[in-house]
């Protein structure tokens, strides 16, 4: 007897890598159900997750400790959280910061008062402790002082906090690093890898900030002495700065980041192929195109560019309820409405595609298991010259097609700090240190190795063996053949390349919303706002693009 065929859902044909894998389009990508915190909730849900507040030592001022454990997949894990008293002229987000209100571990187990006794000595110093391999996870938090102030005086006064002042902040702290896979000593990613529901890109980085979260409420409680309403609660997510030191993943990481795309990529062709939509699926996206304006409204940024990107989207929306409302009972709806979409810019297309995978869990969320890839770049040194040739010219002509003797197409290189080893952007024609450049002029390096190719034979093996310099750029080329979505499409070291929008798209997938850019290097972002509180979870999944009171 033949083993059963596999049952393949129908789908439309992939957006073009050439398209997507763009830096304007990444970065306007907006969180989906796929995204790792949206995956980690229905986890946290399917498992009935309990979450247990062990310990608490917190003096009136709100310093001290407290430890959370959670049972999940068979496994318990348990945040050991530290608040201390920051003198004001210590407080900053920047990366050179050596002190913060708040620090945190996600601990391996249960830990004893031995191990809480280490944590609660090593955690504050951060980067300047190490740690083991029961440590996990490695975070810390600074306070909105200013939100934070209010909340705790408000229950203090026995009333609540003032709806607009949470409303527009959003978060009573904000991380400035959740470091995981090794750092300082900590657990490598493989010692989790193969847990149940651990196992996805950045799992135990987003429990870590989702217990954090819960954390803020309980603290914020505990000083001001009173409950805080729990719609209220809902919407105080946790901040986070991120900088240049999350941007170069996307590029270190191609076999993920094509692992990443086409999950989504592959959702949204599935989708597309549906012949007709049922009332009840019609009436959801209506009301999420609903939520999504309301959700506009609320989203204000200094940032000028970033404002009027918003100011688009908010200009753009009403035709694209309108859109919605004509083409949802028409035949083969999700690709009609797509095809409508190309009307608008980058950002009203991808916001709108986050929209309409929204009611589709059971179609498309089975997909987030192929979102790890442990699998890196590799090289075939048997590959014919002729055949990396004929790749360069199907993937990389974007490539060669640049002109690397201008200073516009090399502007710009990449680093590492000396001092914080943490990536950094220098600029090419009006700073020193060069010489020290990061691999990340993809696009240069390929340009290179296609001209060196021009009138070679053989085999890549003996290109290799002649010119080593060449390495690098073979196998990304040899890469990209196999992830087509593993490249972004474009020049890393040009002046026009802004960090802003690798930042985004990772910062997409890990399911923060509502960013507020401070340049084209760093961003604010909000994450777990609307996210289920630690009695919520069976509530797990409908709280994308949350509203204010919602």
């Amino acid at each position: 007897m033949s083993a059963p065929e596999l049952e393949i859902a129908p789908q439309k044909a992939l957006r073009p890598p050439s398209s997507v894998m763009r830096l304007r389009r990444m970065g306007a990508m907006f969180p989906t159900r796929l995204s790792f915190l949206r995956t980690l909730m229905r986890d946290l849900s399917a498992n009935n997750v309990q979450v247990e507040r062990r310990v608490w030592r917190m003096d009136d001022a709100g310093f001290g400790h407290a430890v959370y454990s959670v049972s999940l997949g068979g496994y318990d894990y348990s945040l050991v959280a530290i608040s201390t008293d920051l003198p004001p002229e210590l407080r900053t987000d920047r990366v050179i910061a050596t002190a913060w209100d708040s620090a945190y571990v996600l601990y391996d187990g249960i830990p004893s008062e031995a191990e809480i006794a280490r944590i609660v000595a090593s955690a504050p110093k951060q980067e300047a402790a190490r740690f083991t391999e029961r440590d996990l996870v490695l975070s810390r938090a600074n306070k909105s002082v200013r939100l934070f102030q209010h909340v705790t005086d408000a229950l203090k006064s026995g009333v609540q906090p003032d709806e607009a002042m949470v409303r527009d902040v959003g978060y009573l702290m904000r991380t400035t690093a959740v470091y995981g896979n090794g750092k300082f000593g900590i657990a490598d990613r493989g010692h989790i890898a193969a847990r149940p529901c651990l196992g996805g890109p950045f799992a135990a980085e987003m429990l870590t900030v989702w217990l954090i979260r819960g954390f803020t409420h309980d603290l914020a409680e505990h000083v001001g002495g009173a409950a805080l309403d729990a719609k209220l609660k809902r919407h105080l997510g946790i901040g986070n700065s991120t900088g240049l030191g999350m941007a170069p993943f996307l590029v270190s990481h191609p076999r993920l980041l094509d692992s990443w795309m086409q999950v989504r990529e592959t959702a949204l062709a599935r989708i597309a192929a549906l012949p007709t939509l049922k009332s009840a699926q019609q009436a959801k996206i209506l009301d999420l195109a609903a939520r999504a304006g309301r959700h506009l409204n609320e989203w204000s940024v200094p940032d000028e560019i970033a404002a009027e990107r918003i100011a688009q989207l908010q200009r753009d929306w009403p035709a694209v309820q309108e859109v919605l409302a004509v083409k949802l009972a028409m035949p083969e709806p999700i690709s009609a409405i797509l095809d409508a979409a190309e009307q608008w810019f980058e950002d009203t297309q991808e916001l709108l595609i986050a929209l309409l995978l929204e009611p589709f869990g059971d179609l498309i969320d089975g997909l987030t298991e192929c979102m790890a890839n442990p699998y890196g770049a590799e090289l075939d040194p048997s590959m014919p010259i002729e055949d990396l040739k004929a790749l360069i010219k199907r993937d990389w002509d974007w490539a060669t097609a640049l002109d690397f003797e201008s200073k516009e197409e090399t502007a710009q290189f990449w680093y590492v700090s000396e001092a914080k080893q943490e990536p950094r952007l220098g600029l090419r024609h009006e700073e020193d240190g060069a010489k020290l450049e990061s691999p990340l002029d993809i696009a240069r390096q390929v340009a290179n190795l296609a001209t060196a190719l021009e009138g070679a034979q053989g085999i890549t093996a003996e290109l290799v063996l002649k010119r080593p310099d060449l390495r690098f750029a073979v196998r990304r080329v040899q890469t990209l053949a196999i992830a087509p979505y593993g490249e972004i499409r474009d020049n890393m070291i040009a002046d026009r390349c802004l960090p802003i929008d690798m930042l985004r798209c990772k910062l997409s997938f890990f399911g923060a919303a509502k960013f507020d850019p401070k340049s084209d290097r760093w961003t604010r972002i909000t994450l777990c706002q609307g996210a289920p509180l630690f009695d919520e979870l069976a509530s797990a999944d409908d709280w994308w693009l949350p509203c204010f009171g919602e």
